[in-house]
């Protein structure tokens, strides 16, 4: 099964703002305006898959159909849906495109393990792939020739399950937050990088659903802006007041301002507590650390490899330099010049004040305290 470097076969302009980025804001609120969910299956086992385009956000809201697997693959490797629980999500709805007219019990093998090719940190896209392959090797599938409808409902499962996780972490997480609180986040951790609700986002979210008035400066996380294009575009759709700022002002602000808290996502959190996300994350934890304010790691038990215990040794995908030094067309760099770009970051958990899951809070992690964590009956599985 070969790669795609084409566009998703199909999409669906919703809205479009026809200033491009240089648009007013009142033109770009009015161009998005209710957004559809990031992810959403069409039809029965025969349907097709719908993302949203989260590299046109957020001067354009645009959904695009994905039909077959390799449209999914492209989807994930260009970031058109990112997010590691949502990633997880596309891949499982990726393998129930494999099964058209005449296909075989291998045709999903290869496409679970063609998916699992389209980006390396995540853990969240083998944790779905392999409940998806379970699927495929069991022997009641084999005897009844209902592969695709089984398929299916697997997926359509680790849909509903995240969904029901990201509303749990806001509540364990929301517990923690105070009323005006001010809070410093990174990346993208909402609604559009998972099934609903998010899982660093889900914690503002519920504070706004319990009534507490909070406050959000929104790094803008180079070289992509998930911070500046998504977070905010979020946080701005629920009017929770939320400022823009750039990666390397959070240790001013930190020091200038009152901040209560620091809560991001995770893209793979180790045994004892080490968690990956996108990079600027560990320097983000450093300067909170120095700072005496509380560093919040929010992420379903799905983003936890156990088989992991040092950071060091989470594979970090490595991508184009482009993004730095040449965004959207734009030359920032003269031609030749090397360039190191990274996508994540390890931060140890010496540093995390506590882990948030949709099972409780880890408070100071250590392997002992997360393996004990997860060990327990949360319901989940």
């Amino acid at each position: 099964m070969s790669s795609s470097s084409s566009n998703p076969t199909t999409s669906t302009d919703l809205k479009k703002s026809s200033g491009g980025a240089n648009s007013s804001s009142a033109e770009a609120k009015r161009t998005v305006g209710k957004a559809p969910p990031a992810i959403q299956w069409d039809g029965g086992p025969d349907g097709f898959l719908k993302l949203i385009d989260q590299t046109r956000l957020p001067t354009e809201l645009r959904v695009i159909e994905c039909r077959d697997v390799q449209t999914v693959w492209e989807a994930i490797k260009m970031l058109r849906v990112r997010g590691a629980p949502a990633i997880g999500i596309a891949a499982a709805y990726g393998v129930v495109l494999s099964q058209g007219a005449g296909a075989s019990l291998e045709q999903a093998r290869q496409a679970a393990d063609y998916l699992a090719t389209s980006r390396p940190t995540a853990v969240n896209l083998f944790w779905a792939l392999d409940r998806m392959r379970r699927i495929i090797d069991s022997e009641s599938v084999a005897a009844d020739g209902q592969l695709a409808s089984r398929l299916l409902a697997e997926a359509q499962r680790i849909h509903r399950e995240d969904r029901d996780m990201c509303h749990a972490i806001g509540r364990n997480g929301a517990a923690l937050i105070p009323d005006q609180a001010t809070i410093i986040t990174h990346c993208n951790a909402g609604g559009l990088a998972t099934a609903e609700y998010g899982t660093a986002l889900s914690v503002m979210f519920t504070c706004q659903d319990q009534g507490k008035s909070i406050r959000v400066f929104a790094d803008e996380t180079r070289p992509l802006w998930q911070g500046s294009r998504l977070t905010a575009w979020e946080l701005h759709q629920r009017e929770i007041p939320v400022t823009v700022i750039c990666d390397n002002m959070a240790a001013h602000l930190m020091k200038t301002q009152r901040i209560d808290a620091v809560i991001v996502g995770a893209d793979r959190i180790t045994a004892r507590g080490d968690a990956a996300n996108k990079i600027g994350t560990y320097s983000l934890a450093v300067n909170a650390n120095y700072h005496g304010i509380p560093f919040y790691v929010a992420a379903p038990s799905s983003t936890f490899d156990l088989n992991l215990v040092d950071g060091a040794d989470i594979p970090i995908e490595q991508r184009d330099g482009a993004e730095i030094v040449a965004p959207y067309g734009t030359r920032l760099a003269p031609d030749g010049v090397e360039v190191y770009n990274p996508a994540f970051d390890v931060t140890p958990a010496e540093l995390i004040t506590a882990l948030i899951t949709e099972k409780g809070v880890v408070q100071t992690p250590n392997e002992e305290r997360v393996r004990r964590h997860l060990a327990g009956d949360n319901g989940w599985e």
